[in-house]
């Protein structure tokens, strides 16, 4: 069992690292730079190659059952879902077999919608304490149900 973080932009390292520190589970800190080495010996930080994908591909091609990863990226995600590994947002969402078909849609168009106006203001909703609770509430979770 491992814990898989894309770690570019990812808010919550340090408190995944402590969850996983607690339930015995390896970390692999993936991204594509930047990032100063963890110096735990469970943790691996992993500098993969400059490009778009490249972190992403790296973690989907190591997942697996009893594995967790966090990322706010949503193809990730499925692609981790069908590796039979879990996956979680920064926020504490757990995405799932049921809702990542309806995610991976919503992304898309709001992609298209994006496209068709250049101009559009906004952006998400700011990161707050309240999603660093429910994030470390349900990564604990996840990180029983894999220890079962």
């Amino acid at each position: 069992m491992a814990l898989y973080i894309d770690a570019d932009a990812c808010p919550v390292k340090e408190e995944a690292k402590r969850v996983a520190h607690r339930h015995g589970l390896r970390v692999f800190v993936v991204s594509n730079g930047g990032i100063r080495p963890d110096p735990h010996p469970d943790v691996e930080t992993v500098v993969v190659e400059a490009g778009a994908d490249a972190a992403d591909m790296w973690i989907a091609e190591r997942t697996g059952p009893g594995d967790i990863c966090v990322t706010s990226d949503i193809p990730l995600a499925d692609r981790v879902l069908k590796s039979g590994a879990a996956a979680i947002r920064p926020d504490g969402e757990v995405f799932t077999e049921a809702s990542i078909g309806h995610q991976l849609a919503m992304r898309d168009l709001m992609a298209d919608l994006r496209a068709a106006d250049p101009f559009r203001q906004g952006g998400g909703k700011a990161f707050s304490k309240a999603d660093r609770s429910r994030f470390l509430d349900r990564l604990e979770a996840l990180a029983r149900k894999a220890q079962r």
